[in-house]
């Protein structure tokens, strides 16, 4: 140029910058200016000639115009760890198998000949019969019933699909945070710029979902869930556990496959859930792992008696209230982000999650029914980032917070018809929370399955309030009360496996490794090995030992099973409704009918 300065365009993945340079300058000068303008540090990047990754311009002392490069030129920049195609990107990223599964499949949907549409012999193809892609939208509207979202693969392919093979797609994580590393300026609050400034947010319907089908293996599973609101009339909250598979009824589709649910320590009322703090934690997530399980979702009750003769709940959750209330919303984002799906896609390895919500309310039928949900990854960078508050007095509408001189906060809008029917843009100060918000269909399988086959009941963990502990006492009656000669059917039971392990008197965590490989293989060989060892022998003595000296507050009735006498100060079952009165009481809570 006339003031001899020359402009050399560098292309990154985020986007091109223009540098200024002269045709003196050397490539070592050029890189650390590039290097300050991208904010990498000085070898956190290559710089190419070409763009397939060839020609790389190495910090040497050799001046631009000796390295051929001239006014105009365009480079291409390729952060460290990643390649110029966005499908080889995050390699090193250890995918879920359902995950791998999914990528090699082919995922098309095939059609039959149309005998009066196709012109063709048997061999040929046309429009009417030639195989759709995976995220085809005619189709998915109008399957039976009609799906709204495609498949996370299915979104994928569509990605990387076309002339250029998803060369240059790339999966981004929202961020509504400044970008750290700004020099041109003070920190916030007393400067920001374009390049460190977050992106406002448009929050639009989420065109895919990472899971399309949550199915619990039977109805015992949620039974036993249900069994501590009909007992107590409080709320309860738990964790699934269980694994991802395909979901055929989509094309890629994914299924979580709830096997068993935990529920952690915590404070419950009619009308609230407090989670407490967990010792138990990791143990769970040991003994799930080594069981081939992993944690899929939670689940929480909101469930009131409508009529306690005939058992129904009242239908609250509904078009005219809410499906999710904001709060809801925040937490279940807030175990998504703790949960993240590993994702090649994704420079950072990981991109949404697969964690689910159900939450078991009441239906138009007024009974008890189990609906699912995700929230949408804008939902989970808000919560991550701390920028979506629930509003007090309107469970159904959010607010997004406002820009404080601690906290820049992006600006959040959502469309909406105004009363004429045109499209307007609303700030989300309040923020309706459908618009963050994924259905999953919830479903229990014509024949049930059984990951633990166990016949009797276990009493489930931190259930003290009903009287139902995990001791030795409860396992000497659980023993008594099996009928069954397979051994491996009389472990296999989660809430079981779990006591083993972490029960204060004789933990297992090191020696039970055999059986938990037993009960995940259905092995009864395996299984009866490990009942020969000293552990076992040990367990049995305890029992044997606890069982000749009943606890204060139980007698034993004619089946060997613990029963409440009337004398008790313990809290009664109702022999008509199930529900838990306090002690000293003579006629039912619920039903007020006769204690005996």
């Amino acid at each position: 140029t006339a003031s001899g300065t020359d402009i050399i365009r560098v292309q990154s993945p985020d986007g091109m910058k223009k540098i200024p340079s002269t045709k003196r300058e050397t490539a070592a000068a050029f890189l650390k200016k590039v290097a300050k303008e991208f904010g990498f540090n000085s070898n956190g990047f290559s710089i190419y000639l070409n763009r397939n990754k060839t020609g790389e311009i190495l910090s040497q002392n050799k001046t631009l115009s000796l390295l051929k490069i001239k006014h105009g030129d365009m480079l291409f920049l390729f952060p460290s760890g990643s390649s110029g195609s966005s499908g080889e990107v995050m390699d090193t990223v250890q995918e879920d198998e359902i995950d791998q599964y999914l990528a090699k499949q082919d995922g098309k949907i095939y059609r039959n000949r149309d005998p009066q549409l196709c012109r063709h012999g048997a061999l040929g193809k046309c429009v009417h019969c030639v195989p759709l892609e995976p995220f085809d939208e005619d189709y998915l509207n109008h399957l039976d019933p009609p799906v709204k979202h495609m498949s996370f693969h299915a979104y994928i392919r569509k990605l990387t699909g076309g002339a250029d093979k998803g060369k240059f797609a790339a999966l981004e994580n929202i961020s509504c945070k400044i970008k750290s590393g700004c020099e041109g300026h003070p920190p916030w609050p007393e400067g920001i710029c374009t390049k460190c400034q977050p992106s406002a947010i448009t929050l639009n319907r989420q065109k895919y979902r990472h899971v399309d089908n949550i199915m619990f293996e039977n109805h015992t599973i949620a039974d036993r869930f249900l069994d501590f609101w009909r007992k107590t009339g409080s709320q309860r909250m738990g964790y699934l556990y269980g694994r991802y598979t395909e979901h055929k009824d989509i094309p890629l589709g994914i299924r979580a496959e709830v096997a068993a649910i935990y529920e952690p320590p915590q404070n419950a009322t009619q009308n609230s859930l407090e989670l407490l703090e967990d010792p138990k934690a990791a143990a769970v997530e040991e003994i799930a792992a080594k069981l081939g399980l992993c944690k899929v979702g939670w689940i929480f009750t909101d469930l009131l008696s409508e009529d306690t003769r005939i058992g129904t709940v009242r239908y609250s959750r509904n078009k005219d209230s809410y499906y999710l209330s904001a709060e809801e919303c925040i937490t279940a984002g807030y175990f998504q982000n703790q949960q993240p799906n590993p994702c090649r896609l994704s420079r950072e390895g990981h991109f949404g999650s697969k964690f689910v919500t159900v939450v078991a309310t009441g239906g138009p039928d007024n009974q008890v029914h189990f609906e699912g949900y995700q929230v949408s990854n804008q939902c989970m960078a808000l919560v991550r980032d701390e920028c979506l508050l629930p509003c007090r007095d309107a469970p159904e509408l959010g607010y997004a917070k406002e820009s404080s001189p601690e906290q820049y906060v992006p600006d959040v809008f959502y469309k909406d018809k105004d009363k004429f029917g045109n499209d307007v843009t609303f700030l989300a100060r309040p923020l309706p929370v459908e618009y963050l918000i994924i259905d999953i269909t919830t479903t229990f399988p014509k024949d049930p399955q059984y990951t633990f086959s166990s016949t009797q009941r276990f009493p489930i963990e931190n259930r003290d309030v009903l009287g139902e502990t995990q001791d030795f006492h409860s396992l000497a009656t659980y023993l008594s009360q099996c009928t069954s000669t397979v051994f491996l059917d009389i472990v296999s039971d989660f809430h079981l496996l779990l006591f083993l392990v972490t029960n204060e008197v004789m933990p297992l965590r090191d020696s039970i490794g055999l059986l938990l490989d037993a009960v995940k293989t259905s092995n009864e060989d395996l299984a009866q090995t490990w009942k020969k060892s000293e552990q076992w022998a040990t367990i049995e003595q305890l029992c044997s030992t606890v069982g000749g000296q009943p606890s204060s507050s139980l007698e034993y009735g004619a089946m060997g099973g613990p029963s409440v006498p009337a004398s008790s100060s313990a809290m009664w079952s109702c022999l008509h409704c199930t529900f838990m009165n306090q002690p000293g009481t003579e006629h039912c809570e619920m039903c007020s009918l006769p204690r005996s």
